[in-house]
């Protein structure tokens, strides 16, 4: 998931465009990193990657629905394996060409190429919004987890990300969820010990958000959607964005309400 519009610029004004063929098009489905002008949503996608890790040592690990494949690189570094499906041809071969760690291969998500019971670890992060049959992939990862494996997702949360509307606000998502319909899905699977926790700005982002008319989520949007330059103070903030302006908390900490959050993170067991 990108910013929600499709139609987005490639680089700030003065961005060194990257070399080609290195750097997949930003198309406002995936996110991507080393782009100013997406680093917002890079960093908001790669914190959930960093904080959950460990949770990949020493396992076999299925990324399912990799994209730019940055994440399955991560992971790589602390797991046994990382295998990355995508149905995307051209993300797969960038993949593939970037990440030599990586073992990845072409596949639709809802139709899973591998064995019941040969992975420790399902890993489907800001994929699940994208999908047209979202309860026959989660099926799919519960085949192919060995028994008590683990299933992490992360997803926009539909209160926050298209509030007040029937359909998503991206026109790349066919279904979003908050947290009690993830929850259901997991749990109609067969997944058992679901926690759903959340993310949201920390103090440095909400700062930002009030330097930017109380969102600088909205500030992005809107200079994409009118094709307008970026005010310098905006292209200086976003860029500026790091992993750690990010809080993942679970549902009551610090105060927080997991309907509040920007995006939510399950981790749920295998049978």
């Amino acid at each position: 998931m990108s910013a929600s519009v499709p139609d987005v610029p490639q680089q700030l004004p003065g961005d060194t465009p990257p070399a080609a063929p290195s750097v997949l098009t930003l198309t406002g489905e995936r996110t991507i990193p080393d782009l100013d002008i997406e680093n917002y949503w890079f960093r908001r996608h790669q914190v959930v990657y960093q904080r959950l890790a460990a949770r990949c040592a020493g396992a076999d690990v299925l990324e399912a629905g990799c994209g730019e494949g940055y994440g399955a690189d991560l992971i790589a570094g602390v797991a046994r394996r990382v295998l990355a499906v995508d149905y995307d041809e051209t993300a797969v071969a960038h993949v593939r060409s970037r990440y030599p760690r990586v073992d990845v291969m072409q596949a639709n998500l809802a139709k899973l190429p591998l064995p019941d019971s040969s992975m420790d670890v399902v890993v489907n992060f800001q994929v699940i919004e994208h999908l047209w049959d979202q309860a026959q992939f989660v099926a799919e990862c519960a085949r192919v987890l060995r028994p008590a494996g683990l299933f992490m997702v992360s997803t926009p949360n539909r209160i926050t990300f298209s509030p007040g509307r029937d359909t998503p606000i991206n026109p790349f998502h066919t279904r979003e969820l908050n947290a009690a319909e993830l929850t259901e899905l997991l749990v109609d699977a067969g997944f058992s010990h679901v926690s759903v926790s959340g993310l949201f700005h920390g103090p440095r982002l909400r700062e930002m958000d009030a330097r930017h008319g109380g969102s600088i989520i909205d500030a992005q949007i809107a200079r994409a959607v009118a094709a307008d330059p970026w005010p310098p103070q905006l292209a200086a903030d976003v860029a500026a964005v790091t992993a750690d302006d990010f809080d993942l908390v679970e549902e009551g900490e610090r105060g927080r309400h997991i309907d509040d959050s920007l995006d939510l993170i399950a981790i749920a067991v295998a049978p």
